[in-house]
């Protein structure tokens, strides 16, 4: 486990099953990790539940934000705009209250209180949900997997961009090639968008030694050997995450290394931020909070914005608060 401090916020209320599968993969993720510090941000008598529940050295690692008011699941992402436990855990991250923040509510939701509340890097117009699945060859990173449900080229060009730099921080790939989801790997092939795309990502310049490999298909996500990033929108790339979580249930459970992610890191944003799938279970939640600090010790965010362009920070990100993510 790597070492070091890591302050996350975790969202009580956020997902379909909670508070109760939230409170379990808490106390997971702080039995698990020794360096763990959680702020819990939902009502005081569910944070209670959890903390009887710890050894009294672990009780001292757990601190409580009291709030009530949580955004439903069906809920437009507008809401996030008034007090609610996920703004209330994006405003500690903002504060310096804590590193990062877990939430397992809805997507929408989610992206927009970051967006409000941390502000986007520059050249980032919508943010993309990043997750990492176990391929044959080694991890392929997946992304958009929610965050942009209809972006346009320009946008999934950008997302290129922001794989190939999180491939290369999060997980050490070195010149990670560069996919774009299609219905073939012939040129001109895939709807409006894609052949639009297709283009842009030839000549866009990809951080460090990454290099775009043209077009991949649906299996090249689970085999790796052509793409270390796979590049999608995001109403396609959830359904294939979930498609690919039903393949496995249906060979009777995931691979040994691990199945399909149920927690997702959102890139594109001044801050850490990591969402879990809103069906996720108790290790789900665990996951997502170890994702959490994993990036964080890793100093994922300032790495991956100042490979953007090359000279990107993230204390010059546009904190700018008037425009609602598109989700």
């Amino acid at each position: 486990m790597e070492p070091g401090t890591a302050r996350i916020a975790v969202d009580l209320l956020g997902g379909d099953n909670a508070p109760a599968v939230v409170v379990d993969g808490a106390l997971r993720a702080v039995r698990a990790d020794p360096d763990l510090h959680l702020l819990l941000v939902g009502p005081t008598e569910v944070a209670d539940e959890l903390i009887a529940a710890l050894d009294p050295d672990q009780r001292s690692r757990i601190t409580v934000r009291p709030v009530r008011a949580v955004v439903g699941m069906a809920d437009h992402p507008s809401a996030a705009r008034a007090e609610s436990t996920v703004r209330a855990a994006v405003t500690a991250v903002r504060d310096g209250t804590a590193d990062a923040l877990v939430s397992a509510g809805a997507t929408g939701a989610t992206v927009t209180a970051a967006v409000l509340g941390l502000g986007r890097w520059p050249e980032i117009r919508q943010p993309a949900l990043v997750a990492t699945l176990p391929a044959v060859t080694g991890p392929v990173v997946l992304l958009d997997v929610g965050g942009s449900l209809e972006p346009r080229p320009a946008t999934l060009a950008r997302h290129a961009v922001l794989g190939a730099a999180y491939a290369e921080v999060a997980h050490s790939i070195a010149a990670p090639r560069v996919g774009l989801l299609s219905v073939g790997t012939e040129a001109g092939k895939g709807d409006r968008v894609r052949r639009a795309t297709d283009p842009l990502l030839a000549v866009e310049p990809l951080p460090g030694d990454a290099r775009y490999v043209g077009l991949v298909e649906g299996y090249d996500v689970t085999l790796g050997a052509r793409a270390d990033v796979v590049v999608t929108d995001g109403f396609t790339g959830n359904v294939l995450l979930k498609a690919i979580e039903g393949a496995y249930a249906m060979a009777g459970g995931p691979p040994v290394g691990g199945g399909a992610p149920r927690a997702a890191a959102l890139l594109g944003v001044a801050g850490t931020v990591v969402v879990c799938h809103g069906s996720a279970r108790a290790d789900d939640v665990a996951s997502g909070i170890a994702l959490a600090a994993h990036l964080w010790r890793r100093h994922a965010t300032d790495l991956v914005s100042a490979l953007l362009d090359g000279d990107v920070a993230t204390e010059n990100t546009d904190r700018s608060t008037d425009t609602e993510v598109r989700t």
